[in-house]
This record gives structure tokens, C-alpha cells and sequence, in this order.
């Protein structure tokens, strides 16, 4: 099955403004795409969307840069590690992140009892995938968080990072809050019901780099069985594939992405604001066949053998409250999610997959 692609410039033509007559502006279709959105959010906790302010070349023009941060030496890449502030500026090396299948024994329970052929890969350890964190956007000066609010890192001998990260940033950050708001209209909520709550959050620039070189062989697992923890995820279209999600019925599927589109998935803070009505999606990065198949195509092309994801974290601010909102708050299911501090609850979801080095205590 392939997801379906939502081309945003409809709505962007007309959702601008005085949101009192939106029903109105938005007439029917545009209204029939916000509802489709939130349906298929529902369904499968993942969406292509066309964007038409992020281009092919934004994505690459980041991409290349990134391949280039990735193959430089381990050692130079150390220097721009920040442990001390739980990984979420600078790098991220090889072997920190823990995929939540590892120490989640709830989750492995559920794994076991899945269909053969729809069971995740199993690491066999931490996660073999680098990964840089650069912060886009503002922040409060005033916050509980500070930690999540840092300073960001900019490596030596990259003249134009800031810019290229800033760019890509921003416009990934655009891209998702046009879906928030048509998945908000989409559920009868008003249309900034979840943008408002955004508002300096600690969003996250998040690329990956993983060695094919090295790690190339079928079957190896460069992010274990997990959800996000955050509000949506967004990803440019990576070089390689390998992106496994799976749908709400435990479905699992390969992920295509077209040429020129952007996958959203939904994240643990958004099944929070829908009281489990979304639910954050679970996926996985494995090598595949197809993967194998664009490493020999790269290899004779001579390009970068680095597999770069394009991710970006949006979050809801850290001092906003994570509730269920609107006609959530009646669901049968909206004692499942308490009220607490999206910060808090972001600290605690580190913790479990280590980036904040202990076990899960709050």
C-alpha cells in the first residue's frame, strides 16, 4: 500500500487571515483535504505532503552538506557531543540511543504476539545511526527547561551550516504547522488548537547519518522498532530507503517517498492532544533489498555511501500543558493521558531511551 500525498497549496492559497469566516474561505474541497488529513493521521500515523515552498534542491543542498559531516572522522565529529545536555544539541554518536523494543518490555510483549511477517527487526543493540540535533526557532527566555532550550553547536570548517540548517529548519517547520493546523480543522478543533501550543517550542533539526560502507548488509538495523516522543516528525526524502512504518491495524508497510514530497509521522505528543484518538506511529529504519539496490547505484555512481534522514522534531512548547483538547478532553480513553508539562514528559521519555542517563525514573 502506499500513503496517499496531500498537496498543501490549496489551503495555503486560502487559510491566511481572519480565521472567524475559515469555514467559508476553505470551501469544500480545500475542507474535504483538512479532513482527510486527520483521517489518515488517524489511520496510519503517517503523511506525504507536497509543500511547494520546500523544494528538491532545498533537500539536497542540506543532504550533501550533512554527507559531508558524516564522513568526516569519529573524532572530529566528538567534539561536537553534548551528554551533558542529554544529546539534544550537537551530535549524537553511534551507539547511544537505545530503540524503546530494547528496554520497553510492555512493547516486547506486543512484539511477540504480532504476525510473523509483520514483527519488527531485532537490534541487537543500540542504535548504528549518528545523529546531530540543531534547535529552529525561538525559545522562551523564560523556562522551566533550560537544558531543552540550548545553545546550539556548529561544527568547525562549515561555513554555511547555520544557514543551510536554519533554511531547511524553517521551512520543515512551515510544512507541518500548515498540516497541524488542517488536521485541527480536520477534527473540529479550532484551526489553532494544536499551532498555538507550538509556539517556541524546542523543535529540533535531527539528520541522521548512517555508514552503508560499514553497515550495508541486509537486515542490519540502523534505528530499532520505536514511536517519537514529540508532536510530528517530519523527513525530506532520503538517498536511501529502508524507512519501515506500521498502520494502526499492525500493518507493516516500506515506506516510498516521491521524488519532490515529505513524509509526517505522528508522535507521542499528539496521541496526548487526541486522547489516543491519533496514536503515535511506530517505525523503524532496516536495511532492505531496495537499500542494497541504491548502495550499488551510489557505489558506481560514486556517491556518498552516508544514509542521511532529513528529520525534524516539532514539539509542543516545554512550559505548555499536554491535555487532551477540545471534545477529546469527553473520550472514554482521556484518563489514559494526565495533564503534565510537555517538558516533563519529554524528560522522562529520554530517560527511558537514554538519552538522559538513567532508567526511566521521572
Amino acid at each position: 500500500m502506499d500513503l496517499p500525498v496531500i498537496d498543501l497549496t490549496a489551503y495555503l492559497k486560502v487559510a491566511d487571515g481572519d480565521p472567524s469566516n475559515l469555514t467559508e474561505k476553505l470551501g469544500p474541497e480545500v475542507s474535504g483535504w483538512c479532513k482527510e488529513v486527520s483521517r489518515v493521521l488517524r489511520e496510519t500515523g503517517a503523511l506525504l505532503v507536497k509543500d511547494p515552498r520546500c523544494t528538491v534542491e532545498d533537500n539536497d543542498r542540506f543532504i550533501d552538506m550533512m554527507e559531508r559531516y558524516f564522513e568526516s572522522p569519529a573524532e572530529f565529529k566528538r567534539r561536537q557531543e553534548r551528554p551533558g545536555l542529554h544529546y539534544q544539541v550537537g551530535v549524537t554518536p553511534e551507539g547511544v540511543e537505545v530503540p524503546r523494543s530494547l528496554v520497553d518490555e510492555e512493547m516486547q510483549e506486543k512484539l511477540r504476539a504480532m504476525p510473523k511477517e509483520f514483527q519488527p527487526a531485532t537490534p541487537e543493540g543500540p542504535d548504528r545511526k549518528w545523529r546531530y540535533m540543531w534547535r529552529v526557532g525561538p525559545r522562551p527566555s523564560d523556562t522551566r527547561f533550560q537544558e531543552l532550550n540550548s545553545e546550539p553547536v556548529v561544527p568547525e570548517g562549515f561555513p554555511d551550516w547555520k544557514n543551510t540548517m536554519d533554511s531547511w529548519g524553517y521551512k520543515m517547520i512551515s510544512a507541518i504547522e500548515v498540516v497541524a493546523e488542517m488536521a485541527a480543522i480536520g477534527f473540529g478543533l479550532p484551526k489553532d488548537a494544536f499551532t498555538s501550543l507550538m509556539k517556541q517550542g524546542p523543535h529540533l533539526l535531527a539528520p541522521t547519518g548512517s555508514d552503508l560502507q560499514r553497515y550495508g548488509q541486509e537486515s542490519t538495523v540502523f534505528a530499532g522498532y520505536h514511536y517519537d516522543l514529540n508532536f510530528l516528525t517530519i523527513h525530506g526524502r532520503s538517498r536511501f530507503p529502508g524507512l519501515n512504518i506500521w498502520l494502526r491495524n499492525g500493518q507493516k508497510i516500506e515506506v516510498k517517498v516521491p521524488i519532490g514530497c515529505l513524509l509526517i509521522q505522528t508522535g507521542k505528543q499528539i496521541e496526548w492532544l487526541t486522547a489516543g484518538e491519533c496514536i503515535a506511529g511506530m517505525h523503524e529504519v532496516v536495511v532492505t533489498n531496495r537499500t542494497i539496490e541504491a548502495i550499488k547505484l551510489a557505489t558506481e555512481q560514486n556517491r556518498s555511501l552516508w544514509r542521511v534522514s532529513s528529520t525534524l522534531f516539532s514539539h509542543i512548547a516545554s512550559d505548555a500543558v499536554l491535555k487532551p483538547l477540545g471534545h477529546f478532553a469527553e473520550s472514554t480513553l482521556a484518563s489514559k493521558y494526565p495533564s503534565m508539562c510537555a517538558g516533563e514528559f519529554v524528560e522522562q521519555e529520554l530517560a527511558v531511551i537514554n538519552l538522559k542517563g538513567n532508567k526511566g525514573e521521572p
